[in-house]
């Protein structure tokens, strides 16, 4: 179980590239930084205490966890500026309490797939150059497969729903796959 321990809770407002999203950036790590949790319902997040409570506002439409951030996307009418203070404060409540963050139990890691070196490098690429770009935007991006030159990735937090995701991913993210690995990749999909 991650727990965080009960201490003096700094928190942030980043915005990023989705309009829906607002990142609330904690003075500490809440998950392992190579560890993302995305939450699209209340249904899903049932290993989340913290993302529970957090659905309960109506505004409220998905949560994502990452090192030391908390990716909130809202539905509806609602503004920022509405709702932003009342979801800082109640992160804040709950982190100072020490409640648990998530609770992982052994054996919820994802099976182990055979890398190959093109694998390890797509791998790579996404763990140096793509990830730390995707997080500042409040958001995620993981490796799922990689076939006849295509790679598909998932992408979770702020990114889910973006309007600017799929430029993203393909003026961007395919592009730095082409150039780094020419004859290699063809293309970069991601799942729904």
């Amino acid at each position: 179980m991650l727990q965080a321990a009960p201490k003096n809770i700094h928190i942030y407002l980043e915005s990023n590239p989705n309009p829906n999203s607002l990142k609330f950036v904690v003075n500490e790590m809440l998950v392992p930084e190579t560890m993302s949790f995305d939450f699209p319902d209340v249904a899903s997040a049932s290993i989340s205490p913290l993302a529970v409570e957090l659905f309960s506002y109506p505004f409220v439409g998905r949560v994502f966890f990452a090192s030391n951030f908390i990716t909130i996307t809202k539905q509806g009418d609602v503004e920022w500026l509405e709702i932003q203070n009342t979801i800082k404060d109640h992160i804040k409540k709950y982190l100072e309490a020490g409640k648990f963050i998530i609770d992982i139990k052994e054996g919820d890691e994802a099976p182990v797939e055979e890398e190959t070196d093109t694998i390890r490098k797509i791998k790579t690429i996404l763990e140096e150059y793509i990830r730390p770009a995707v997080e500042q935007d409040g958001g995620a991006i993981t490796y799922h497969s990689f076939n006849d030159g295509v790679v598909k990735v998932k992408l979770q937090g702020s990114c889910s729903g973006c309007p600017s995701s799929m430029v993203t991913l393909k003026a961007g993210i395919e592009n730095l796959f082409t150039r780094m690995m020419p004859g290699e990749i063809k293309s970069v999909e991601a799942l729904a």
